[in-house]
């Protein structure tokens, strides 16, 4: 469909918007754009490839990379190789009392009905650290 519609795909992958160009009225008018790659688990931006596009609405679609660290430092949690929250296997919780985890910040990046799934059953096992059962 998109490619009958423009002539080829216009979704545009590993990218990021430096620049945001508005009109006189504060209306998005272009962007600009820069190519990036993963090196040592960051983003970092591809020399010379910067490009200015016409664009009068922008959807971004992000995907999960990793939990920040200082995120995992600040409750004193331990992250796995690939970036996600360490916990008991099988379970939602930490190492740490009253700290739990689900979603990407549990099993990595991954598809939103995991992470439903995911919060369904840690709201659960919440559920019971808290009240000792769960309905």
């Amino acid at each position: 469909m998109r490619i009958a519609l423009w002539g080829s795909d216009p979704r545009i992958y590993e990218t990021t918007v430096k620049e945001y160009i508005t009109g006189k009225n504060g209306k998005l008018r272009s962007i600009v754009t820069v190519k990036v790659k993963m090196e040592d688990r960051k983003l970092v931006e591809v020399p010379g490839s910067e490009q200015t596009l016409k664009c009068d609405l922008l959807l971004i679609a992000a995907g999960f990379v990793g939990c920040e660290p200082y995120t995992a430092e600040a409750f004193g949690a331990e992250l796995t190789g690939r970036g996600a929250v360490m916990t008991e296997p099988g379970h939602y919780k930490t190492g740490l009392p009253g700290v739990f985890t689900a979603g990407d910040m549990h099993r990595g990046q991954s598809l939103v009905v995991w992470a439903i799934t995911e919060g369904r059953e840690c709201a659960r096992e919440v559920d019971e650290y808290l009240m000792g059962y769960t309905v």
